[in-house]
């Protein structure tokens, strides 16, 4: 099972997650980001993966 990890003192909420893999990740009003599945399901895993590679920060990672 694939988890999502966050490193929340390098995110800044950019969003770019949450348009990349909106089931999993959400931005807040706030800019806080709330992860809905951290264990995501095999058809977003290709999701999560590309809003991984393309985090700005670098705040997110995929332990597989």
């Amino acid at each position: 099972m694939s988890r999502v990890q966050v490193d929340r003192e390098r995110c800044v909420g950019s969003g770019v997650c949450e348009s990349l893999a909106p089931d999993v990740f959400e931005v807040d009003d706030d800019g806080l980001l709330i992860v809905h599945r951290e264990e995501p399901g095999d058809d977003q895993l290709d999701d999560v993966r590309d809003a991984v590679q393309q985090c700005p920060v670098r705040a997110l990672a995929l332990e597989e």
